[in-house]
Formats: C-alpha cells, structure tokens, sequence
C-alpha cells in the first residue's frame, strides 16, 4: 500500500508539471549545483586567464602543482615529526631528482627556480638539493638551430651579411633564450649572439602566477619578490632595453675603474628579441669553481670527493673559519713557483729528450691551473655590487653565479671578472641611495634603533610594527644570516612572518635584499661569510660625504 501511495505521488507530480495541475516545488539541489558550477566555472575561467589564457599554461600550472604539492605536505609532515637526518637525506634525494626530471620537462621559470637551487642562493636548499640541480647552471637543453635562425630571419632579415659565421652548437642557454657565438663579416671580430626563445613570455608570466598563487598558501614571504620579478618582465623580455641596460653599466664600472668587465652591446643590431655583444674570452663562474676543484684533486694525485674532504678538514682542525685574502695569495705564490718549475722541466725536456724517438713531450702549465683567491674573488663581487647600488643607483639584480664570467686575456695574466645578463636592472634615486647608505652604515654598527628607524622610513609596514621584528629582517635580508641562530633561512623568515607579517615591502629596496642574499649564496658556496654591510661602509660614507 506504501509502495503504491508512493508511486502515485511520483505521477502526480509528473503530471503537475506537464500540465500545471500542480505548483512544481524548488530544487534546493538542482540551485546549489547551479551555483557550484557557475563559482568553479568562474573560477576556472579567471585562474585560465591569470596563467596566460592558453590551455597550455593552464596545463603547465596544473602539472607542477601536481608535484608540487604532495611534496610540500610530505616535507612539512617530517617537519612537524622532526625526522631524523637521515630521513631528510633520503627525502631530498627522491624530491631533488624527481623536481629536476620537471623542471627540464616544462622549462621556462622553473629553469630559474632550479638555478637557484644549484647555486645555494641564500644558503637556502640543502648540498643534495644543491648537487642534483648543478646541470641546470650550463646543460639547460636547447632549441635545435633552425628555430634559432628562423627567429633570427623575423628580426634581423639581413643577418647573413652581418655576420661571416654563427656556431650551431650553442655556449650558453637559460630560462628565456640562448647564445651562440658568431663572427663579424666586416671585421672579423667575434661576438655573441643572444637569441629570445618564441613565446616564452608568455609561458613565464603563467610560470611565476602559478608560482606566486602556491607561495600564498605556502610561503608567503616569498610573494613580494615573485610579484616584483614578474613586473621585471618588462625590460627582460626586450633585449633593446637589455642593450641600454648593458651599455649604462659599462660606462659605469668603466669610469669607476672597477676590477671588471661588462661586454660592449652593438647597439644598431640588436632587436626586441635579438642581442649582440662583445665576446669575452672566459666561463662561466660556477664551471670554473668546478673546473679549478678538479684540476687541484688531480694536482695532489686525489679523486674531487678526497679533495673536497680533505680541504673542510683542514678547515675544521686548524679552526679558522674561512681562508683569508693573504692566505689565499701565499697559497697561490707557492703554487705559481710550481707551475714555473714544472714549466722549466718541461722546455729542458721538450727540447732535449723530448725529441728522441718513442718519447712523449710533458705539458705546460698556464695561470689557469692555478688556484683561484675565493676569499678576493668575493670581495670584489660585493664591491661592485655596492659600487651599483650606492653610487651608481643603476645595478643588477640578478647577479647569481651564472651571470659572472671568470675572463682570460692571456696565459699568465690573472682572470679578471666578467658581468653578463641585465634583464634585470633596478634603478634608485639619489634620496633612496642616501636613505639606503645610511641603513648600510647602521647594519655595520649594530645600531637597533637607527636600523629600525630606516627600515619605516624605507616603507616596510607590518600588522604589528614590532621593532625587533623590523630589525631581524633588515638585518637578514640586507647584510647577514647571522641572527638565525643555525635555522634554516625558509624557517626563520616563516617565524618572522608569523610573529609579524609584513604588509608592505618597499619595491624598490626589495631588488636590493635579492641581490645580497645573492651575492652572500655565492660567499657560501665558497666557504666566505662576509657581511655586506661592512663592505659596503666605506661606499656609503664616500657617497653621504661627496653628495652631501
């Protein structure tokens, strides 16, 4: 009987609603789904538009949350169990190797996030993360050579009655484009050819949203900069403005006789995504970081992993925490005296010995076998940096490992320091440098309340405004590491935040702290703290007494 009742009130309201014998009641279900849908819809549609409006860039951001996300859990879950060494090891090994097969499968801004991995920017990735990434500094895969000639048809019709011959064979690729060199049919002289990949504009943009969305879940602190880097994007991806760029440094380090060079830009050949610039005869720092680790290994007849190890024993036992400048050179002294004996053995042999049947002539040995002075090498880095930022309000805030070159202009001549890549550049004005040389002279002091005073006046604003708050991160972010107390620096800023979030960072001074932190991952991966703040000092005062 229940079921027949049943199956009458199911007819009677079909029929009610064919025939309006009866008011249809609302579908509380049938409106809720609606509006589901229509909310992730309009979701879908906005995220769709904010990683580029292509179904590839939305592709790109679903495959690296994909990755991205059960990793951060995975880690986070250990964190919180505070896992033993053992177990970050065995983790990092895993989620390095897998991040790598990624980032060479979607290219674009990931190639820049593992960059960075590689090069220890910060101190911030752990040795295993570090070593995995290591093929990204020089092995980035590149476009097969006709691409690279059909961009360079669009731009620069007339591009073989410039140039006599252009390498097929690639020296350098990166995120956005790659290199080749080629020479001058006029002159002979040969340059560089700096070629933009095709729509990787696009693809990047998508990249870093997809980027900045997951760090305001994850990692806040990380926004500003990732913002910041995206409104980059403007000059970057116009090698004309890269050109200009390029050239006002030039003039810059050359006027200040700065222990550098930068290459010259041919100003009247270059395009929106085509650049030509002066060849410098040298490698890249991180390869020749590398190259000088093997070659030492193989002088003291030891495999790269004894050598390295016996090198932090020495640093250990003798418990000196870094080899300084006059170390260094003695060090080198001896090591020359070496070379020129070894060379003098060599020439007696060659030119006796040497010519008897069966006999192999020994090698010579140039200045390039010789140990490089880390602890120099570094100061000079920071030097010129600060000559950019202090003085010259024009600097680079991109200067990772991969954008210095180590140059050689003759077989016993020292090597001289070579900057490439101004995508990147920064410019202050005359009170924002006074403002900042005045923070730089705090920082070397110590001086709590003048640095906090000055870090207001640059425009950081938190929730709370807590002064050691303010100071910590000044301190951090402009001069050292120092105040982490042995924390990981992601942890530390994650603390900091929490304590008191930041609200505004101060655009312009937020290239600044990226270029220190930086500049002191390059001071790490040579076993060199350095404050800046105090290398910086006698910049500052020469800039506040000579404008002032």
């Amino acid at each position: 009987m229940i079921q027949r009742t049943r199956h009458c009130t199911v007819t009677k309201r079909i029929l009610a609603r064919q025939f309006s014998t009866e008011k249809p009641k609302t579908q509380p279900y049938f409106s809720k789904t609606t509006t589901a849908a229509f909310v992730l819809g309009g979701a879908g549609y906005y995220y769709y538009d904010l990683v580029g409006g292509t179904i590839e860039g939305l592709v790109r951001s679903i495959q690296f949350y994909s990755f991205a996300i059960p990793w951060y859990v995975v880690y986070r879950y250990h964190l919180f169990r505070q896992s033993p060494q053992e177990t970050w090891d065995a983790l990092d090994h895993k989620a390095s190797q897998q991040a790598l097969e990624k980032i060479l499968q979607l290219q674009g801004f990931y190639i820049k996030c593992g960059q960075m991995a590689a090069a220890n920017i910060g101190d911030a990735f752990p040795v295993i993360w570090q070593q995995t990434m290591h093929p990204l500094q020089d092995q980035v895969p590149a476009l097969p050579f006709h691409v690279i000639t059909s961009i360079l048809d669009e731009e620069m019709p007339s591009w073989r009655d410039l140039f006599a011959h252009i390498d097929p064979i690639p020296i350098g690729s990166a995120s956005i484009g790659q290199v080749h060199k080629a020479v001058l049919k006029r002159t002979g002289e040969p340059v560089v050819v700096k070629v933009c990949y095709p729509h990787v504009e696009r693809l990047l943009r998508g990249d870093v949203r997809t980027m900045t969305l997951f760090c305001q879940v994850a990692q806040p602190v990380h926004v500003p900069a990732l913002q910041e880097m995206e409104h980059q994007f403007q000059t970057e991806f116009d090698y004309r403005q890269e050109a200009m760029n390029m050239e006002t440094v030039r003039q810059n380090m050359l006027k200040a006789n700065m222990p550098c060079v930068v290459p010259k830009p041919l100003l009247a050949h270059c395009t929106k995504r085509v650049l030509v610039m002066e060849y410098l005869p040298g490698e890249k720092l991180a390869a020749a970081l590398k190259r000088e680790v093997e070659q030492q290994a193989s002088l003291a007849g030891k495999s790269v992993k004894e050598y390295v190890k016996e090198q932090e024993r020495y640093l250990e036992e003798s418990k000196i925490p870094f080899v300084s400048n006059r170390q260094y050179s003695y060090w080198i002294q001896v090591e020359d005296m070496k070379r020129r004996w070894h060379n003098l053995r060599a020439r007696l042999y060659n030119m006796s010995v040497g010519w008897l049947p069966g006999q192999v002539w020994m090698n010579y040995r140039d200045r390039s076998t010789l140990p490089l002075n880390h602890a120099q090498l570094v100061d000079d880095v920071i030097r010129i940096h600060g000559q950019q930022v202090l003085v010259d309000g024009f600097f680079n805030g991109d200067p990772h490992p991969g954008n210095i070159l180590l140059c050689y202009y003759g077989k016993n001549e020292p090597p001289v320091l070579g900057l490439i890549d101004f995508g990147q550049v920064k410019r202050l004005t005359k009170e924002q440098r006074h403002l900042f040389c005045r923070l730089v002279m705090a920082l070397d002091d110590d001086n709590f309340s003048e640095i906090v005073r000055l870090t207001k006046a640059a425009g950081y604003r938190s929730e709370n405004m807590i002064p050691e708050c303010l100071y910590k991160y000044a301190v951090v972010a402009y001069d050292e590491e120092r105040l982490t107390g042995g924390k990981h620096i992601q942890l530390f800023m994650e603390e900091l935040q929490a304590a008191d979030q930041i609200i505004t960072f101060p655009k312009d001074y937020l290239m600044v702290g990226r270029a220190s932190i930086l500049l002191r991952g390059l001071c790490h991966a040579l076993h060199q703290p350095r404050s800046v703040a105090k290398l910086w000092r006698p910049i500052a005062e020469r800039v506040l007494e000579e404008d002032l």
